[in-house]
């Protein structure tokens, strides 16, 4: 599970099917919200912020 920033989302795909051998699902976090569960405010990779959940 990765959390990315736009520019890092191709990078975090590519890292979950190395790892799983499978498809993530991408959730946009702008558009969700998980109650019992709050992301983390910046990319995996970098300081900007965490738009994407890679699962």
């Amino acid at each position: 599970m990765y959390v990315v920033c736009k520019e890092h989302l191709e990078l975090a795909i590519d890292m979950f099917v190395d790892e799983y051998e499978d498809a993530p699902d991408i959730v946009d976090l702008k558009e969700t919200e998980f109650s019992d569960w709050d992301p983390p405010v910046q990319c995996a990779h970098c300081e900007q912020e965490g738009k994407f959940l890679v699962v």
